[in-house]
């Protein structure tokens, strides 16, 4: 933007190696801030997919499937899951999770 209002300086109101000079101030302020930014924006990756769910509980909804946070997943783990059981999401590989039970303190 900066780059676009140097040009119509240089054109319409300043003189002839006035404008130049702020054509080139104003290309280089926009660079300079497009990589800034571009760099602060890749900064850390988010997490998606089954790999944002690892450490969350869920809910089985069937012997092959939680509902977590809203969503239905498939999942697998080690012991049977019966509906009703509240289970940790303990990893993913494509579209299934893998869950393990909740550990219950005794009291």
């Amino acid at each position: 933007m900066l780059l676009l209002g140097a040009i119509l300086l240089a054109i319409f109101v300043l003189p002839s190696p006035w404008g130049i000079i702020a054509v080139v101030a104003g290309g280089v302020f926009d660079i300079t801030e497009s990589v800034v930014l571009l760099k602060w924006s890749r900064r850390r990756k988010a997490p998606v997919g089954a790999d944002a769910l690892i450490g969350r509980q869920a809910r089985v909804v069937s012997p092959t499937q939680v509902r977590v946070g809203g969503e239905l997943w498939e999942a697998r783990a080690a012991e049977p899951l019966r509906p009703g059981d509240e289970v940790e999401v303990t990893g993913g590989h494509d579209l299934t999770l893998e869950v393990s039970r909740l550990s219950r303190e005794p009291r």
